[in-house]
């Protein structure tokens, strides 16, 4: 079986508006839901509730944050104690329902600050760190609140699990500036992005709303997801191709 491809920016651009376009034909409601799902079920996997019950969910403005918005509400359906961390709300309709959503669940949301306070003690009594601050169409460099926050979140040594790409990364160069989060699993959504190829931790796909139309048409190379699960785990390989 031929490995997995790694996606350009330019190419997970394509196949985010492909997916609803005549090719996935989804509404963002459903994609969202499905990548919260899959985010949500790989931190249950490897961080099980019974030793790190209180998640800080760390979600920017965007759908990343938006994906961030539905893995809490499944969190918090699974048995965990989520808190949300929204320093900058999104504007999105969308966004607003996903975020009543939380509060209707009774989750906690940390109000937005500028302060770096609130964060601080929500991290002092957090487990593990959901990541879903940027998304693959970040471009350094970090902008206040989020530089600081990125680095508070580093030097309170809890594990990470992060969205799509690490927080700080390039979607193509990785890391290189320096700056990014050094999280311990990545779920990265639909297909793998050209920059977590340097990534050495945990790596997962969620993406099981690919149709088989598109997994051709891209040439994505998916691999087979186990019975019922949303995520299948990704193990390290030098041969996955670049498209």
């Amino acid at each position: 079986m031929m490995s997995v491809r790694y996606l350009t920016a330019k190419l997970a651009q394509q196949i985010d508006e492909e997916l609803m376009n005549v090719t996935g034909a989804f509404s963002l409601d459903q994609l969202m839901e499905l990548a919260g799902l899959a985010c949500a079920q790989t931190l249950a996997t490897v961080y099980k509730k019974e030793t790190h019950p209180r998640v800080l969910v760390c979600c920017g403005p965007g759908n990343q944050g938006g994906d961030g918005l539905v893995a809490a509400r499944h969190l918090g359906m699974f048995g965990y104690l989520p808190t949300i961390w929204i320093p900058k709300p999104g504007s999105k309709e969308i966004y607003k329902r996903l975020q009543a959503q939380c509060v209707n669940m009774k989750i906690p949301v940390i109000p937005p600050s500028s302060e770096t306070g609130p964060l601080q003690n929500a991290l002092n009594e957090s487990d593990v760190i959901l990541d879903a601050i940027f998304g693959f169409s970040f471009k350094p460099p970090v902008r206040s609140p989020f530089d600081s926050a990125l680095a508070l979140i580093s030097e309170s040594k809890l594990p990470i699990v992060s969205v799509d790409i690490p927080s700080g990364w390039d979607v193509e160069k990785g890391n290189a500036a320096g700056v990014g989060l050094n999280p311990d699993v990545l779920i990265s959504l639909t297909a793998p992005k050209e920059g977590a190829r340097e990534f050495k931790g945990r790596h997962f796909l969620g993406g099981r709303f690919v149709t088989k139309a598109m997994e051709e048409k891209f040439s994505l190379h998916l691999p087979h997801y186990p019975n019922f699960d949303q995520i299948v785990e990704l193990l390290p390989t030098t041969d996955s191709q670049k498209l």
